[in-house]
């Protein structure tokens, strides 16, 4: 067959959970044996959401060949258990750049430039077909933002031109709108969605299936009215209700019939899907046997989307270790030696994420301090791991000025230095160290055991590293550098082996854990915190 697509738009207002929706319908195609990518269509004019401010925008998701990507590709990544790449995520920006570089260079031929063709001739370019077998492959692409934003109109026209040029039987729509419960009257609104599918069809696209987003179940008389005003068939209109737990959206979706109501729009089989593991995966979840607090320091706190993938991680850790992970969110702007055995008092875990700038870090120092001090289990992560460097470099060699040179260029001891590659970058977006990189572990370390493997690889997003100046002093006081690239040059990971657990990585491990694949810093980080849990329960 060739490749089938399923685009998903939204109506009504934004964050309705169309990733959710898509990453789900990957999910239930996938165990029903199809072949499954996704894409987002972002229409931002930013490039990619590299150097956009995480408290507006959340966190930054890089892929193995090192785009940086919006969140919903974490999302995506984590559902499908498949590796996106660059033709996963595109912008408006990327689509302007594009057509802007064809301009310069005269592809055009000296021809006015124009949204359309030219615009939507390069939106449809992009839809993602693999160069690899197209047998059983099923490609979804998210459309972000809402229907009817100006923004979003090239991307909508480029969709009806494709689905007319493809066949609609290759190319369906599904539609995520919200049906709103006015609670002074009691009833369920459906205007909203008839306006927003209206809207819609004003520019040519006639959803095949309505996804629902409601806080009550809807009665068959709401759902029969949605289809006769919308004019979709009474069975694709599905409702998709608050779930108690994430991951437990495929399976909800499951019950909605959402997979087979896409296939018999695609005309394609639908045998019975093996969601064994994903169920086992929500049975663990929903009956963890204790409860684990885990400190997450950062100076984003206010957005927990800023930490989005950390946060998964964690619950995949949980449900490894069947514990239930309650995060205590510190801000590092607070934190001082002063406060920290208060502010900290009680937690099994200490998880000190990447990050930018200045702001903040010393908070992130002394809440590494306190956890080394303590035996509190520990894992830092990019900035996380280079503050635990700097901590060690003070505390422990005695360098009282220790620092990083992003962070204090006139430190007197720069243990933290900027990488060789990185001299005269200028630009800030997309010239970070970034995607996955190689690193040979040390044999009998604790990332060894952890991994089972000494040859990993992790991705990365950074520009600065250990200074390789200061080995010497750092392993000899203690400090184990258990990570390295495969020419030995820069340092990947360090561990404290006196220490229950006390490691930092270089790399982002949090973007490759899965929910029923935990990654196993963050299953070792848990597995550590229930160790310590249960000391302090048997004191």
């Amino acid at each position: 067959m060739a490749v089938k697509y399923v685009f998903v738009t939204g109506g009504v207002v934004s964050g309705l959970g169309k990733g959710i929706t898509a990453a789900s319908l990957g999910r239930l195609l996938k165990a029903r044996g199809y072949q499954v990518t996704m894409q987002k269509f972002d229409p931002y004019i930013n490039v990619d959401p590299g150097t956009m401010n995480p408290i507006q925008h959340g966190e930054v998701f890089v892929t193995d060949d090192g785009t940086e990507t919006d969140l919903d590709l974490g999302h995506y990544e984590r559902f499908i258990d498949e590796s996106l790449d660059k033709n996963s995520n595109v912008t408006t920006g990327k689509i302007y750049w594009s057509v802007l570089n064809k301009e310069r260079r005269g592809d055009y031929g000296g021809g006015t430039v124009q949204v359309i063709p030219h615009i939507t001739n390069e939106i449809k370019s992009r839809f993602y077909q693999s160069k690899d077998s197209e047998d059983n492959r099923i490609a979804i692409i998210e459309v972000g933002g809402t229907v009817g934003d100006i923004e979003s109109q090239p991307f909508l026209e480029a969709i009806r031109q494709f689905q007319h040029e493809v066949g609609h039987e290759n190319a369906v729509l599904i539609h995520v709108t919200l049906i709103p419960y006015l609670k002074a009257s009691g009833e369920i609104k459906t205007k909203p969605t008839q306006q927003s599918v209206k809207e819609l069809q004003g520019m040519g696209l006639w959803p095949d299936v309505l996804v629902c987003r409601s806080e009550h179940p809807l009665p068959e008389e709401v759902k029969k009215k949605i289809a006769q005003f919308c004019n979709v068939p009474e069975g694709n209109v599905l409702q998709n209700l608050d779930v108690e737990y994430l991951y437990e959206a495929p399976l909800a979706m499951e019950q909605e019939r959402l997979a087979q109501v896409v296939c018999e729009a695609l005309n394609l089989a639908c045998p019975e899907p093996d969601l064994s593991d994903w169920k086992q995966m929500v049975k663990n979840l929903r009956h963890p046997e204790m409860d684990v607090e885990i400190a997450v320091v950062g100076k984003y706190i206010q957005l927990h989307d800023a930490y989005l993938s950390v946060v998964e991680a964690l619950k995949h850790g949980g449900i490894a270790a069947k514990a239930s992970v309650k995060i205590r969110w510190i801000d590092s702007e607070e934190l001082t030696r002063e406060n920290a055995a208060y502010v900290l008092q009680g937690v099994h875990g200490v998880l000190v994420p990447g990050g930018f700038g200045t702001r903040g870090t010393e908070g992130k120092i002394v809440a590494i301090e306190y956890a080394r001090e303590q035996k509190i289990p520990f894992l830092g992560i990019c900035l996380g791991m280079q503050m635990a460097i700097v901590e060690f470099a003070r505390n422990v060699l005695g360098y009282k000025d220790a620092h990083s040179i992003e962070l204090k260029p006139d430190t007197t001891y720069p243990v933290i230095a900027l990488m060789a590659e990185q001299n005269g970058v200028v630009n800030i977006g997309g010239t970070l160290r970034l995607g996955a990189y190689p690193c040979k572990l040390k044999e009998n370390s604790l990332a060894h055991k952890l991994y089972g493997a000494t040859d990993i690889s992790e991705r990365h997003r950074h520009r600065y590293e250990v200074n390789n100046d200061y080995r010497e002093e750092l392993e000899s006081h203690g400090m184990t550098l258990s990570g390295q690239s495969p020419d030995g040059r820069i340092v990947e990971m360090v561990e404290i082996s006196d220490h229950p657990y006390f490691i930092g990585t270089q790399g982002h491990p949090e973007f490759k854990s899965r929910p029923n694949k935990p990654h196993p810093l963050f299953r070792g980080l848990i597995m550590a915190a229930v160790e310590y849990e249960n000391q302090l329960t048997n004191q």
